[in-house]
């Protein structure tokens, strides 16, 4: 069974850290692109960062770039979300997808499969 499973949202407090995580199962990662979205409640999806199959490219969102680095480890079949110097604006579902292997973008549309999502909350 293809299968993609967020892990590591919680509760943090502003200025807090984060590390998420993306597993796959069924499937190997290495060919694919790999992206983070976020959906907060009452707003529309937005990509937060993606990174390449070779994990040579990354691209980030523009809210974002200096506090989150995105990561892969093709070995642990996983990709990863540091994310550091959080605000309550990050609060949202994190979603991790895959797209075909190439420039990685933060298009939705491109992405085929989806994890469940992994809940951030920001708060003091």
């Amino acid at each position: 069974q293809v299968q993609l499973v967020e892990s590591g949202g919680g509760l943090v407090q502003p200025g807090g850290s984060l590390r998420l995580s993306c597993a796959a199962s069924g499937f190997t990662l290495d060919r694919y692109n790999i992206a983070w979205f976020r959906q907060a409640p009452g707003k529309a999806r937005e990509g937060v960062s993606c990174i390449s199959s070779a994990g040579d490219i990354t691209n980030y969102a523009d809210s974002v770039p200096g506090r989150f680095t995105i990561s892969r480890d093709n070995a642990k079949n996983t990709v990863y979300l540091q994310m550091n110097s959080l605000k309550f604006e990050d609060t949202a579902v994190y979603y991790c997808a895959t797209a075909p292997g190439g420039y990685c973008t933060m298009n939705y549309y491109e992405y085929s499969h989806w994890g469940q999502g992994t809940q951030v909350t920001v708060s003091s």
